[in-house]
């Protein structure tokens, strides 16, 4: 019930609005533009003197340091994905060649296991 209520008040708020707007504009159409051209030109003075002041505060410069590394730790994570990426198709071609080739001439060679190792003991 409340929304609806407040709907209502808003929603006339700014039909009365844009009456009163119109029928300046009638009226005094000169007066009207340069109230908005007053207007411009305070909230250009005030946006120029609020990034002027809060430009140099330690947070923006930690926040600039921090941009700067995210944007090399992306590049060097792109690098070393189209480096594994390649490497990847080396090993793939690698093992399927290892595959292809036949051990038929290697031999299996018996050692001397068996025989026990003749120590002198104290």
């Amino acid at each position: 019930m409340k929304n609806r209520t407040s709907m209502y008040i808003v929603s006339g708020l700014i039909v009365l609005s844009v009456i009163g707007i119109f029928s300046k504009l009638w009226n005094d159409p000169v007066g009207v533009f340069k109230t908005l051209a007053v207007i411009a030109v305070i909230g250009a003075v005030i946006y120029f003197l609020v990034r002027r002041f809060s430009g140099s505060s330690p947070g923006k410069q930690h926040q600039r340091a921090f941009q700067k590394a995210a944007k090399r730790s992306k590049k060097r994570f792109q690098a070393k994905e189209a480096n594994v990426s390649s490497k990847r198709s080396k090993i793939r071609s690698l093992a399927s060649a290892r595959k292809k080739k036949d051990a038929s001439h290697l031999t299996v060679i018996d050692g001397k296991k068996s025989k026990k190792k003749n120590r002198a003991s104290f």
